[in-house]
């Protein structure tokens, strides 16, 4: 399973997620400004969407491959694309 292959990198992942979390906490606790608050959330939504990106990719490519056919690479790639464009 690749998730477990990737264990370190991806709990590597979310503890920086959790610390962005947990800034935007202290933000909100201390009152910060709107303006920062949004960086962090926009900062913790760009985190989220990568870790989904990352962990999307290895499983298009883990399990619905046939590294063998090169027309699947080609359609694999279009796909892993878009997934990451919509994870933007």
């Amino acid at each position: 399973m690749h998730t477990i292959r990737d264990k370190q990198k991806l709990l590597a992942r979310v503890r920086r997620l959790r610390g962005q979390i947990e800034a935007i906490e202290r933000a909100l606790e201390s009152e910060a400004g709107c303006e920062q608050v949004m960086h962090q959330i926009a900062g913790a939504r760009g985190a989220m969407a990568g870790l989904m990106a990352e962990v999307v990719e290895d499983h298009v490519r883990t399990h619905l491959v046939d590294p063998g056919v090169p027309m699947h690479a080609d359609a694999v790639e279009q796909l892993l694309d878009v997934v990451r464009t919509y994870l933007k």
